[in-house]
């Protein structure tokens, strides 16, 4: 019997069905559970072919176990290694040199210094910056975003230096970065599983939680889901993610990528609605059997690129 496992945290409708589907499609082959961790010594071993990850970006312990884990042959969706070196700033970067419209992005250095960080540590760092060019180069209004985080946290819609100023003073030492908005006509949230599979879901990011998906919309336009589509792969296949979102705001007939580092994307049935959460748990639950029923692989050598 090949063993998945499911990590997670606060989730309480995800979790449970993707189990149940896993042990429905999988029934004599694969037989999925929540996952059950605690200390763990160098040499410890997993039942596991697969972890399936929901919660490790907030939780440092369970990233050093799934890295463990990776090192020991488990296949962990999605890759913790890779996780752990991404951020936002590099996926708008690496998007724009693939072909996928970006918004003008800059990054800037952090409001206050970071703990036990001086102006003696930050010698290389340009003062005063020329917020001037920066804003040229933007244009208002802007968002200030964290140059990696998730949820809408410390996000500021900017209509003026004033404003941005005021935004930024609020953002202590987080890392921050100044996007160009983008006045959306209409806007998609695209879940891809596997780098292959994706599904396509109207969203509006300007409603309450509970709201934003748009359950009763217009049809898709049919050049507007190639489009969408193709950017998905595009984006997933280059960071290598098998369990992501990925979020266009369009403008123009253009839709530009602005969310897309979204490894443990929301999939509770009461926001996303049955129709989308019957999708996610079978794509899902197909992909974790997949990846499961093939051979084990552990790295020849151990170098941090083999785990990638």
């Amino acid at each position: 019997m090949k063993k998945i496992g499911v990590l997670y945290g606060r989730e309480n409708t995800f979790p449970g069905a993707l189990v149940a589907k896993i042990n429905e499609l999988g029934a004599g082959n694969f037989e999925a559970e929540s996952v059950s961790i605690g200390a763990i010594t160098m040499e410890q071993l997993y039942d596991y072919r697969v972890i399936i990850d929901r919660i490790s970006q907030d939780v440092p312990f369970y990233r050093a176990v799934l890295k463990h884990a990776v090192m020991q042959g488990v296949n962990v969706i999605n890759n913790p290694f890779w996780w752990t070196a991404d951020d936002k700033f590099f996926n708008y970067a690496l998007a724009h040199k693939i072909g996928v419209a970006i918004p003008k992005t800059a990054l800037l250095p952090h409001k206050q210094h970071p703990p036990d960080i001086n102006s003696q540590s930050l010698r290389n760092l340009l003062y005063p910056l020329n917020f001037d060019e920066i804003f040229e180069y933007i244009g208002f209004p802007a968002f200030l975003k964290p140059y990696s985080g998730g949820g809408w946290k410390h996000v500021y819609k900017v209509h003026s230096r004033e404003e941005f100023f005021s935004a930024y003073d609020q953002t202590g030492d987080l890392c921050m970065t100044l996007q160009a908005n983008v006045e959306f006509t209409d806007y998609f949230r695209c879940y891809v599983i596997g780098k292959k599979n994706i599904h396509i879901m109207r969203y509006d990011p300007r409603l309450p939680h509970e709201r934003r998906y748009v359950l009763d919309g217009p049809p898709l336009d049919p050049a507007m889901q190639d489009r969408l589509t193709s950017d998905c792969l595009k984006i997933c296949n280059a960071l290598g993610y098998d369990m992501n979102t990925v979020e266009f705001a369009v403008q123009d007939g253009i839709p530009y990528a602005i969310d897309f580092l979204n490894p443990a994307p929301d999939a509770d049935y009461h926001s996303v609605g049955p129709e989308n959460f019957a999708w996610i748990v079978n794509a899902m639950a197909e992909l974790a059997i997949e990846e499961a029923g093939k051979k084990v692989s552990k790295p020849k050598d151990y170098r941090w690129s083999k785990f990638l």
